[in-house]
């Protein structure tokens, strides 16, 4: 390969680390092309793009984006696919989802949240982060609860004082 073709690689996978921000590392060397392919249509379906790189191309790529990526490297061996996507956990939900039974999907690392995950045994936790949208509809919910039940007591005391006083003139 031609070094002016390595640095458009290396440019073209950065740009796609800036723009997904949240990246998995994962083993796929050992599925057969028809699981694949399905694995591609799942990431497809759920908006998670796969690419099978290169360990030095990415690296390369890793060095050049803002952030460290340090902790990444050394899951850089063997075979790697690498899974981007918006979510935090999607990638983590499809790899749990399309390994039962196989361990095929493998998590080698993750990048999520600015947070750095090495070895399959983090799937579990990765799985269980709340995304950003998530994570803000709980927070307007407990803002919300207090007000709500405040406006409720209000309007059931109302709604007790009319009955007071509709009984009171009734008498």
């Amino acid at each position: 390969m031609r070094k002016e073709d390595k640095s458009a690689i290396v440019e073209q996978i950065a740009t796609t680390v800036k723009e997904y921000g949240n990246f998995y590392l994962t083993d796929i060397a050992t599925l057969n092309a028809a699981k694949t392919s399905e694995l591609r249509r799942e990431c497809s379906k759920q908006e998670v793009k796969l690419v099978v790189v290169k360990n030095t191309l990415l690296k390369l790529a890793l060095e050049s984006v803002e952030g460290d990526f340090s902790e990444l490297y050394g899951a850089l061996k063997g075979n790697t696919a690498l899974m981007l996507c918006l979510s935090a956990n999607t990638p983590a939900k499809l790899i749990k989802e399309f390994s039962k039974g196989t361990d095929i999907p493998k998590l080698k690392a993750a990048y999520v949240q600015e947070s750095v995950y090495v070895g399959a045994e983090n799937l579990d936790a990765l799985v269980s982060i709340k995304s950003k949208n998530e994570l803000i509809g709980e927070v307007i919910g407990l803002l919300q609860s207090p007000a709500k039940r405040v406006i409720s007591a209000l309007q059931s005391g109302g709604q007790t004082l009319t009955g007071v006083l509709k009984t009171l003139s009734e008498r």
